[in-house]
C-alpha cells in the first residue's frame, strides 16, 4: 500500500478520544504507510502525541477544531455554525484532497448533512446512501442499503443504491458479479408497493446488474444475496433489529451460565462453540457503514462504537480506498447511462 492518509473526527460519538485514540495508533501500527489527520483540540491531541513512538507519532498530524458536534444536534445547525467542528474539519480535508477519506462515530444527521453538501454527489447519483455488512450462514457477508440516509426513496434512487452496492461488493469483497435483491414483503411479484414494483422493473432491465428479484426480512442472513436494497426506514430498522437481537443473545447466554453450578459447567463445555457463535455475529466487526455515491470516501462508525469496532471502521475506510470505490462507482453510472440511451 502507497502512502495513504485518513482524517479521524476524534470528538465524535458517545465516547469521543477514550476509544478513537487507542483505535488510531493500532491502525498505526497495522498499516506502516497509514498517516492520520486527528481533528480535534490541538493540546489533547498533543499530549497524547507526546507519550507515542517516534514511528506513531510521525505518521500522526494534528488538526486544531476549536468546535465538536454533539449527537443530538439539529444536522442544519451543526452544519451552518459548525464550519470549525472536528466533523466539518475532516470532510474539508477530503475535499481538498488532503486526506483520502475519513471516518466518524458522531452524529450521523449532521456528518450526512455535511458530507452531502461539501463533498457533493457523483454524476447520476441523486441522494447517498449508508451501507454496511452483516453476517449470513457459513461465515458469508452481506451488503445491506440504505441503512438511514434516505427514508423516502423513489424507485430511481433505489435503482442506483443497487448499481452502488453492486460496485461496493465487487471491489470490496472481489465478487465478480454481486448477487443484488430487493427487500420486500414477499418474494412473488405481485408483492409490495409501487416504488418496489417499479424498481424491479429497472434492475430486470439492466444488465449491468446481477438482480435476482425480492427477498423478504429473514432471507437477510440466508447468504440468498450479496447485496440488499431497501429504503432507509427500512433498511436502519432491520440493522438496529439485528444489533439488538444479536447482543440479547450473547447477553442471556451469560446470564444464564451464571444461575447455577450446573448451567456454569454446561457453559463451560459449550464454550468453545459460544465463542465462536459470539465471534461471527459481533456487531464490533461490521462497524463502519460507507456513505457512497459522493465525491470522496466517509464512513460511519457506531455512536457507541468500541476502540476495537472504531478500528473496523478504519480497516473500511482503507479498503475503499485502496479499491477507489468512487472512482468505480462513477464509471459504472456512466455505463449505464450510455446503455439506457443505446
Amino acid at each position: 500500500m502507497s502512502r495513504l492518509t485518513l482524517a479521524l473526527d476524534i470528538m465524535g460519538g458517545d465516547h469521543g478520544p477514550h476509544i478513537i485514540l487507542p483505535a488510531a495508533k493500532k491502525a498505526l501500527q497495522s498499516f506502516p504507510d497509514l498517516y492520520l489527520v486527528l481533528c480535534g483540540p490541538a493540546s489533547l491531541i498533543s499530549a497524547w502525541r507526546s507519550k507515542q513512538t517516534q514511528a506513531i507519532a510521525s505518521r500522526i498530524d494534528i488538526s486544531d477544531c476549536s468546535q465538536s458536534v454533539a449527537m443530538d444536534e439539529s444536522p442544519l445547525q451543526a452544519f451552518r455554525q459548525k464550519k470549525d467542528s472536528s466533523m466539518r474539519r475532516m470532510i474539508d480535508l477530503v475535499q481538498n484532497n488532503q486526506a483520502d477519506a475519513c471516518v466518524s462515530a458522531g452524529n450521523t444527521g449532521a456528518l450526512l448533512t455535511m458530507a452531502f453538501y461539501v463533498l457533493k454527489t457523483l454524476p447520476g447519483i441523486q441522494r447517498p446512501a449508508l451501507i454496511s455488512k452483516v453476517p449470513t450462514t457459513e461465515h458469508g457477508k452481506v451488503y445491506l442499503l440504505d441503512l438511514g440516509a434516505n427514508v423516502n426513496c423513489d424507485s430511481e434512487i433505489l435503482f442506483q443504491y443497487a448499481l452502488m452496492g453492486s460496485v461496493l461488493a465487487q471491489q470490496v469483497e472481489g465478487i465478480a458479479k454481486p448477487r443484488v435483491a430487493l427487500l420486500n414483503v414477499g418474494v412473488e411479484d405481485i408483492k409490495g408497493n409501487d416504488q418496489v414494483k417499479q424498481t424491479a422493473r429497472l434492475l430486470a432491465d439492466c444488465p449491468s446488474i446481477n438482480y435476482l428479484g425480492f427477498v423478504e426480512g429473514n432471507d437477510i442472513f440466508s447468504q440468498k444475496a450479496d447485496v440488499i436494497v431497501t429504503d432507509g426506514f427500512v433498511g436502519n430498522i432491520a440493522l438496529k433489529s439485528w444489533e439488538g437481537l444479536a447482543n440479547s443473545v450473547i447477553q442471556e447466554i451469560k446470564n444464564v451460565s451464571q444461575q447455577s453450578w450446573v448451567y456454569k459447567i454446561l457453559a463451560g463445555i459449550a464454550l468453545p462453540l459460544l465463542r465462536g457463535i459470539y465471534a461471527k455475529m459481533k456487531p464490533d466487526q461490521y462497524n463502519g457503514a460507507s456513505l457512497i455515491g459522493l465525491r470522496g470516501i466517509v464512513v460511519k462508525s457506531h455512536g457507541n462504537a468500541s476502540s476495537e469496532a472504531f478500528l473496523y471502521a478504519i480497516r473500511q475506510a482503507i479498503k475503499e480506498v485502496e479499491m477507489q470505490v468512487p472512482t468505480k462507482i462513477k464509471d459504472k453510472i456512466e455505463a449505464v447511462l450510455m446503455e439506457r440511451h443505446t
